[in-house]
């Protein structure tokens, strides 16, 4: 209690994403429940797939997620502690400077043969070392590598790299190094440096739990306690940092805050709240069973939040939208105020405009027979006496009479409809679907033959006339036809407000 000092250690080489969420809150839950703290910490070695505006938003969805460090730190900060341990670790014969060609090295690891470099002397390494801090065309051919056990049936153990060259600006530090470290190398060494306790790491980092500790052993190091998780991996989505920048690059998606993405960004922007992700994350818990997730259990749960509180309006497809005439509807518009939930006054009120036309959806004018009674929402009932049609059989308009003293129990269909007025507002209505078409990619298989052709769906329809008010990021609900979030409010009558549809976990949406 009191002594658990954790780190969360994102490489900004990409957002947040949903498995990284996890990550996250782990460290988070087990530094609250043993009144510990959490570091934020970028392990930023890579400097050819990493940059500032990964490091800013990384930290925003850090906070998003109510993620509560204590400080940010950068494996950055500790590079000249980090070159003089590995000068050190040179001078003790525990490494050594390799010019294997990097194809041929990875067959000397998995066949474990020695490389002709290992037995080189502390001064040609200590030369070779120099040349690579250089960077010089000569140090450019070199990788530093641990000098630990090339027989050892685990791998990782197998003189992994502890530097490389790479010549490429750092987004932080610039070009003050040639070389940086592998994760490899860096992590036990900050882990210990930073004072953390317990590494929270995920469960494919398993068979590298080994070289970890012996690579802290190797440094004189204090020895970091490993806390394995299973890895969170969602049906239909992909994870891996590579393969999203992919989608970005090549256009696929809007950018990183994609509503079809799996980043933290991308799905709040489909209409998630944090508060079910966290749910959905905690839930789950510790374990290290390796599973594939439903997405629908994650909207389910959003659902539950969302429903109770998010305000009712209507809408009506654009096309083939039809006028209901009501013969003794009222001759003068009249509005009345309504609550926008009606079991929750927080949402506040609406105003309803009630006129002797009104628009209804084609698809439900198909539904109805002449001469039945059927509920006009939030009015009452009425009965459809004609149905006119053109030569082809489609429906051109219907004719009707309000009966507001009918019951709404004995009306089979509920309709919602729209006022025939001039303050309707244009909506675009987005679907989206997964970005591939497998659940889950098995061992080798290539995303690219996976890619699903349509993974966005846009549909025009008119809104009611409080919709001008929607705020960007407001949820909602369209009455019987799901839950929405506002992407791009009211700015003039030309340009549609845009609604992204949020699954509720039942998949069977409106447009199918």
């Amino acid at each position: 209690m009191g002594k658990v000092r954790l780190r969360f250690a994102p490489e900004p080489s990409g957002f947040l994403h949903i498995g990284h969420a996890k990550a996250a809150l782990l460290n988070q839950y087990f530094a609250q429940r043993y009144h510990g703290e959490v570091i934020l910490r970028f392990d930023d070695t890579n400097p050819t797939k990493e940059s500032n505006e990964f490091v800013e938003n990384l930290i925003k969805d850090v906070e998003t997620l109510g993620i509560k460090y204590q400080k940010i730190t950068y494996t950055s900060d500790y590079f000249s502690k980090l070159m003089a341990l590995a000068e050190k670790l040179i001078k003790e014969g525990k490494a050594y400077v390799d010019d294997t060609p990097r194809e041929q090295m990875q067959k000397e690891r998995m066949d474990g043969i020695e490389s002709k470099c290992r037995s080189n002397s502390v001064e040609e390494n200590l030369k070779l070392w120099k040349e690579m801090i250089a960077g010089s065309e000569r140090g450019l051919q070199c990788c530093l590598r641990g000098k630990l056990d090339m027989q050892d049936p685990n791998k990782s153990l197998r003189d992994p790299v502890y530097y490389r060259c790479n010549p490429v600006p750092h987004h932080r530090i610039g070009s003050k190094y040639k070389i940086y470290p592998t994760y490899d190398f860096a992590c036990p060494f900050v882990d210990a440096e930073e004072g953390i306790t317990h590494a929270l790491r995920s469960s494919e980092y398993h068979d590298r739990n080994a070289q970890y500790h012996r690579i802290q052993e190797d440094m004189g190091m204090r020895k970091v306690h490993i806390y394995e998780f299973s890895r969170l991996n969602m049906v239909y989505t992909l994870l891996s940092k590579r393969k999203l920048l992919w989608f970005v690059q090549n256009g696929k998606v809007d950018g990183w805050d994609d509503p079809r993405f799996p980043t933290v960004q991308g799905i709040v922007r489909r209409g998630l709240k944090i508060e079910a992700l966290i749910q959905f994350i905690l839930e789950q818990g510790a374990s290290k069973n390796l599973n594939l997730m439903e997405w629908d259990k994650l909207w389910t749960l959003n659902k539950k939040i969302i429903d109770p509180v998010c305000p009712r309006h209507t809408a009506v497809i654009e096309e083939r939208r039809l006028l209901l005439t009501l013969t003794n509807g009222p001759d003068k518009p009249f509005v009345r105020i309504i609550p926008r939930h009606k079991k929750y006054d927080g949402a506040g009120e609406k105003a309803t405009t009630y006129t002797k036309r009104i628009w209804l959806d084609y698809a439900d004018a198909e539904c109805i027979s002449v001469d039945e009674e059927v509920t006009l929402m939030d009015w009452g009932n009425a009965i459809v006496k004609e149905i006119i049609k053109d030569q082809d059989g489609n429906i051109t308009q219907l004719v009707g009479v309000l009966h507001l003293e009918g019951s709404v129990k004995t009306t089979k269909l509920k309709l919602t409809w729209l006022a025939e007025t001039n303050e309707l507002v244009n909506l675009s209505l987005v679907e989206f679907d997964y970005l591939i078409t497998k659940k889950k990619l098995e061992e080798g298989e290539d995303f690219l033959d996976a890619l699903n052709p349509c993974t966005k769906k846009e549909i025009a329809a008119i809104g009611d006339s409080n919709m001008h008010n929607l705020k960007q990021g407001e949820i909602l609900q369209l009455e019987r036809k799901g839950y929405y979030r506002c992407d791009v409010p009211f700015t003039r009558p030309s340009k549609p407000v845009v609604l992204f549809a949020i699954p509720d976990g039942r998949q069977q949406s409106v447009m199918k």
